[in-house]
């Protein structure tokens, strides 16, 4: 049977408010805009080609992909200017980003030698051409290298056939890192290597984008829903959080243990403050405990309780992570279904 209104799902499944992802979507792309920086959406928040298309139609000039294997769902959906900021490791995977880069632009970032010459070999072998980031690395010491890394990086990557050396990755972009950057594009500058790209990302990093006049591209993904870690790290208030997964109370013998049909396997296992969502309709309620299939909620702060049969709309802690749990997202507008989502790329993630 067509489902043409929210009363219709079962639970637990996941809503996305269609007029506050617009809004969200809207929003980021005109703060870019007016920083005159490209925006690139990061896609693993979504895994949707609806919603990137919904992106790139706002002003978005591509898309970023965690994995290789999302790139190939997104390109098999239309998508032709691809960034994978990840190192690529490993022969099959090497090949396949090859692959990709015969019928698309294709930019990845690195941090080693040994990194390049495995994506090097691949390119050559399939006379494609890859285009590089040199990542640098964050106040965050997650991947990327030094500056004075960053600029040997490079000219092997110049000196490289079949690749082409791009600019260079930071992740998170946070405004701390600009000495770091400056000094990293000055030696760049003095050794004669033009930089086209510099490229910044994380969840909260337009906030800071102002202060490194240096970039050219931004890279966001969580934004086009947020979620309650967004709010809880002041990037974003409850109104700006579109996604919601409803639930359905199949227990309610105790004021203190009330059971929702959402556990792990619906809304994730990581926490704010010590609770695993935030329930619209009881903002009091504390959701802290999660079976594969069960969610324990404590309403002794709240004035009343939910009993068996009653909805509840859960914002997640992190909306990634959910989206990779669900078959499908629901955009709705009121009580109305307007899109049903295939998660294309879920569980894409070698």
């Amino acid at each position: 049977m067509a489902m043409s209104i929210v009363e219709d799902l079962e639970t637990p499944s996941v809503l996305i408010d269609l007029d506050i992802m617009d809004r969200n979507i809207a929003s980021m792309q005109a703060r870019c805009d007016e920083l005159e920086i490209q925006f690139r959406p990061h896609i693993k928040t979504h895994k949707i080609p609806d919603i990137a298309r919904r992106q790139l139609d706002a002003g978005a000039v591509g898309i970023a992909c965690q994995k290789v294997s999302e790139a190939e769902v997104f390109l098999a959906a239309g998508f032709r200017d691809i960034q994978i900021p990840y190192n690529i490791v490993g022969r099959r995977k090497t090949r396949r980003l090859a692959s990709l880069a015969k019928l698309a632009k294709v930019t990845v970032t690195v941090d080693s030698a040994a990194v390049i010459d495995g994506i090097a070999a691949a390119a050559q072998e399939s006379d494609a051409t890859i285009n590089m980031l040199v990542e640098l690395v964050s106040l965050d010491k997650r991947t990327g290298t030094t500056p004075e890394d960053a600029l040997q990086l490079a000219r092997h990557i110049a000196a490289t056939d079949s690749l082409h050396f791009a600019g260079l990755m930071i992740y998170p972009s946070a405004a701390a890192i600009r000495p770091h950057l400056q000094k990293t594009l000055t030696l760049l500058k003095d050794a004669g290597i033009p930089v086209e790209v510099v490229s910044g990302g994380g969840s909260g990093a337009i906030r800071e984008a102002h202060l490194l006049p240096e970039l050219t591209e931004m890279r966001v993904g969580t934004y086009v829903f947020y979620d309650w870690n967004s709010v809880n790290s002041g990037y974003a208030g409850f109104e700006s959080c579109a996604m919601r997964v409803r639930s359905t109370v199949v227990s309610a013998n105790e004021k203190s243990r009330v059971i929702l049909d959402g556990g792990s396997k619906a809304v994730h296992s990581e926490t704010v403050n010590g609770r695993y969502g935030y329930i619209l309709e009881y903002p009091d309620a504390r959701l802290h405990k999660l079976n594969e299939e069960h969610g324990y909620v404590d309403f002794s702060a709240c004035e009343v309780a939910p009993v068996v049969g009653d909805i509840l709309h859960i914002i997640p802690v992190h909306t990634c992570v959910v989206s990779n749990l669900h078959n499908q997202l629901y955009g709705v507008r009121g009580d109305k279904i307007e899109q049903v989502w295939d998660v294309a790329a879920r569980g894409m993630v070698w």
